[in-house]
């Protein structure tokens, strides 16, 4: 799937993954393959991207997060690679 991190000012990260373990409003969750469309408020918190046998974590200071079709978007207030 299709995984995109944005912030006001810049593209963090785009890429594919297999998934992607967020910091939900309610609890953490993660988005596989298929997973059905949502949208939800994030908390401040890492990301997960999980790429083959590679994890990529991002740190976000809370946001939104956008499924649709294979593809996520995660709109966060400020992130940074960690």
């Amino acid at each position: 799937m299709q995984v995109e991190v944005i912030t006001p000012d810049d593209k963090v990260f785009t890429g594919t993954a297999q998934g992607v373990k967020v910091p939900g409003s309610k609890g953490s969750f993660e988005v596989l393959q298929g997973h059905s469309a949502l949208v939800s408020s994030l908390e401040k918190g890492k990301v997960r991207i999980r790429n083959g046998n590679q994890d990529i974590f991002v740190q976000i200071d809370g946001g939104v997060i956008e499924v649709q079709n294979n593809q996520v978007v995660i709109l966060a207030e400020k992130a940074t690679v960690a």
